[in-house]
C-alpha cells in the first residue's frame, strides 16, 4: 500500500511537472505538442517587437516571436526567431514585415507571401520590411503641408513688406487718381456706346442702303470677274510694254528738247531773230498798224468812188 502511495506521488509530481512545462508554454503561445518550424529574420530595428508577438499570413495567426537578440557578430542587426505551427506552403522569397497591430503600438510579424517556385526550408532566414508607424506616416502626410505653409507664410510676409513699401501715402494718391480716370474712361466709353446706338438705330435705313449698295457691288463685281481679269491682263502687258520700252532714252530726248526750246525762249527774250523782234521792237507794230488804217482808208474811198478806179465801157 505504501510503494502504491508513493508511486502515485511521483506520477503526480511528474503530471505537475508536465502541466506546468505545458501551461507555461502555452502562455507564451507554444504548443509543445504540435510540430513547430523555425524561421528567422535579420532586421536593423524592431521598432519594440517582443516574443511571444504574433506571426500572421494574410491576418491569420500561425505562430509567434520566440526569440529577439543582437547578431552575435557584434554589426549592430537583430535577429528574430519565429516559431510556426502550420504547414502552410512558404515560398522562399516571402517577406516578414514587422507593422502595427493596433492603435497602442503593438507590434506583429506578416509574412507577404512571394511567388517563388521553391519553398523555405526549416531554419531558413526570410527577406524583411519595417512598416512606417502611424507617427512616421503622419508626418509624412504632415511634412509637405508644414514645409508648404512655411513657404506661404515666407511668401505673405514678403507681399506685406511690398506692400508696405508700394502703397504709401503717394502711391495710395496716385492709386486713387488712377481709380477716378478709370471711371471716367468707362463713362466716356458708356456714352459713347450709348451715341453709337442712337446712331445705329437714327441711320438704321442708310446703313442698310449701305449694305445694299456693298452687296450690289459685290454682285456686280462678281458677276464681272471676266471682264476684271481681262483688265488686268491688259495691264499686265500695259506693264510688260512700258518695262521693254526705252523709257529712260525717251526721258533723254524729252530733256534734250526742252533745253532746245529753252534756248530759243532765251533768243526770243534777248530780242534776237524776227520774233524777239516783234516782242522788243514796236516799230514793226506801228508800221503795220499805220498799213492797215491806209488800206482802210483806200476801201473806203474805193467804195465811196469806186470810178475814180473801175472806168467802164459799152463800145
Amino acid at each position: 500500500m505504501k510503494r502504491y502511495k508513493s508511486l502515485f506521488i511521483g506520477l503526480s509530481f511528474i503530471l505537475a511537472v508536465v502541466v506546468f512545462i505545458w501551461g507555461y508554454n502555452f502562455l507564451k503561445g507554444k504548443d509543445i505538442f504540435k510540430e513547430q518550424i523555425n524561421y528567422y529574420a535579420v532586421y536593423q530595428e524592431v521598432n519594440g517587437l517582443l516574443p511571444a508577438n504574433p506571426v500572421l499570413i494574410n491576418g491569420l495567426r500561425v505562430g509567434q516571436v520566440s526569440a529577439v537578440y543582437f547578431n552575435p557578430n557584434m554589426s549592430g542587426d537583430i535577429i528574430v526567431e519565429m516559431n510556426l505551427t502550420t504547414n502552410f506552403p512558404i515560398p522562399s522569397n516571402t517577406v516578414a514585415k514587422i507593422f502595427s497591430s493596433d492603435l497602442m503600438g503593438s507590434k506583429a510579424i506578416s509574412l507577404q507571401l512571394g511567388d517563388a517556385s521553391t519553398l523555405i526550408q526549416n531554419g531558413d532566414t526570410l527577406m524583411t520590411e519595417i512598416e512606417a508607424s502611424l507617427m512616421d506616416e503622419v508626418n509624412a502626410q504632415v511634412q509637405p503641408i508644414k514645409n508648404k505653409a512655411e513657404n506661404l507664410l515666407a511668401s505673405i510676409d514678403t507681399l506685406v513688406v511690398a506692400f508696405q513699401s508700394v502703397f504709401n501715402e503717394t502711391a495710395r494718391k496716385n492709386l486713387d487718381e488712377s481709380f477716378n480716370d478709370i471711371r471716367l474712361t468707362f463713362s466716356n466709353l458708356q456714352s459713347t456706346t450709348t451715341n453709337i446706338d442712337t446712331l445705329v438705330v437714327t441711320e438704321a435705313n442708310r446703313i442698310a442702303s449701305i449694305l445694299e449698295h456693298i452687296d450690289s457691288l459685290t454682285y456686280t463685281l462678281n458677276n464681272n470677274r471676266a471682264q476684271i481679269s481681262n483688265i488686268i491682263s491688259n495691264f499686265e502687258m500695259v506693264s510688260d510694254s512700258l518695262a521693254k520700252a526705252d523709257i529712260p532714252g525717251t526721258f533723254i530726248r524729252a530733256n534734250n528738247s526742252l533745253d532746245q526750246l529753252e534756248g530759243i525762249l532765251a533768243k526770243i527774250n534777248a530780242g534776237e531773230g524776227t520774233i524777239g523782234m516783234l516782242m522788243h521792237n514796236d516799230t514793226l507794230y506801228i508800221e503795220l498798224n499805220k498799213s492797215a488804217e491806209e488800206l482802210n482808208l483806200l476801201l473806203k474811198d474805193l467804195r465811196e468812188n469806186p470810178k475814180r478806179y473801175v472806168k467802164f465801157s459799152l463800145f
